[in-house]
């Protein structure tokens, strides 16, 4: 029986420059890292959480949505906050680049979408409580 969700791959073009904007930007923990065989293993995690985002160097791969097509669905990577007005202020002054000015209400919370340097999406959410 499956327990749990390990690990999810954000693919990039330069490990070290993504290291630093999933930690210094968006606030995530250095988890993994070392070479393997078929190269470099590093992730990254939220502070409190089992599940690690895989930062694995795909040139080919990197900011491109799956399945190829248009990216107009969430980034490969969806992150939670409990407070994300405040959260995308404080990665805004990190200079984390997003595509909106402010986070935008939907009825499932708040949504802000971030871009990492090789141009992926990630999505920032905050649940409603009511």
């Amino acid at each position: 029986m499956l327990t749990d969700i390990m690990y999810v791959t954000v693919y990039v073009t330069d490990q070290d420059r993504a290291l630093a904007f999933y930690t210094d930007g968006l606030g995530l923990e250095k988890r993994i890292d070392f070479a393997g065989p078929d190269g470099r293993f590093l992730t990254v995690g939220a502070p409190g959480s089992e599940m690690q985002v895989i930062l694995w160097s795909d040139a080919t791969a990197a900011g491109k949505p799956a399945g190829g097509g248009e990216q107009a669905a969430p980034g490969p990577l969806i992150l939670e906050s409990d407070d994300l007005r405040k959260d995308f202020e404080v990665m805004r002054q990190r200079g984390v680049v997003f595509e909106e000015s402010e986070p935008q209400d939907y009825p499932f919370g708040v949504r802000a979408e971030a871009v990492d340097p090789d141009g992926n999406r990630i999505s920032l959410r905050q649940q409603r409580t009511s």
